[in-house]
């Protein structure tokens, strides 16, 4: 069974940072394309970042500039960079996996919580 596990959220205050990380149980998975999603209270899941196997990588405009996603082939994990962190920022963030840049994601992780505190 696919599995995906976020680790590296929590509290933060404005203008800090944290790192998320995704690692996943399946070496195939890194020929999918990774991405980070997230959902704030409210508000619909929208994509933050994404990452293809050949290391091609897409941000939210919302993040750009302040993000970095990479990946670890040898570690199968995958990372989120978060910089100069907002309170907009807060949410439950999920690392998924899809085959192709265009189709919805087909494994989830479980989510980790971001704060950012003003």
């Amino acid at each position: 069974q696919v599995q995906l596990v976020e680790s590296g959220g929590g509290l933060v205050q404005a203008g800090g940072s944290l790192r998320l990380s995704c690692a996943a149980s399946e070496r195939t998975l890194w020929l999918y394309v990774m991405g980070w999603y997230r959902q704030a209270p409210g508000k619909q899941r929208e994509l933050v970042a994404y990452i293809t196997s050949g290391g091609t990588t897409n941000y939210a405009d919302s993040v750009k500039g302040r993000f970095t996603i990479s990946r670890d082939n040898a570690k199968n994990t995958m990372y989120l960079q978060m910089n100069s962190l907002k309170p907009d920022d807060t949410a439950i963030y999920y690392c998924a996996s899809k085959p192709a840049v265009s189709t919805p994601p087909v494994y989830w992780g479980q989510g980790t919580q971001v704060t950012v505190s003003s």
